[in-house]
């Protein structure tokens, strides 16, 4: 399949929630992210219209991908992560649309900053930075590559600790 840029992403509904545990199954090793998920669902840092699906012709869920509540220091931020395809779906374009999505999304609640913990290689391509280089960690050693920013707007980045919401653990 090639790259595509026209995938239909939406807002999950209570009905998608098995075919999201089975992407995520599907496209990690172990069941740890489905699990996170099912965890963050019943966490306060989950924000409903941030938990967003892409949609492949038939309308079946192809991909997934979640922001939610975290802080940098005392500043409001979104945490991106996980980001699932399915194996038949990936390098189509349906996770960088989710995650475009995703933005948008968070751009209209009026959010301001993201941060990942991911694939150094991956997410710069839509303008994550390293996090270190803005004066921002995190309570764990994490490699300084992985540890990733992006502000939605015009806005610097703020400096601080990273708090995720309590079903990532203390991290």
């Amino acid at each position: 399949m090639n790259s595509r840029t026209d995938w239909t992403t939406r807002a999950e509904t209570d009905t998608d929630i098995v075919a999201i545990r089975e992407i995520l199954l599907a496209a990690f090793d172990t069941a740890e992210e489905a699990d996170l998920v099912d965890a963050l669902r019943r966490d306060p840092a989950w924000i409903d219209a941030l938990s967003l699906v892409t949609l492949d012709d038939a309308g079946a869920l192809a991909g997934y991908v979640l922001l939610t509540r975290a802080h940098i220091g005392d500043t409001p931020a979104l945490c991106l992560g996980p980001c699932a395809v399915l194996p038949q779906y990936q390098k189509t374009g349906v996770g960088s649309s989710a995650i475009r999505a995703a933005f948008e999304a968070a751009k209209a609640r009026g959010e301001r900053f993201v941060t990942v913990l991911g694939h150094p290689e991956y997410y710069p391509r839509f303008g994550f930075t390293r996090a270190s280089i803005h004066g921002v960690t995190m309570k764990m050693s994490v490699p300084d590559d992985a540890l990733m920013m992006l502000s939605l707007g015009a806005e610097p980045l703020p400096s601080g600790v990273i708090r995720y919401a309590g079903a990532f653990g203390d991290i």
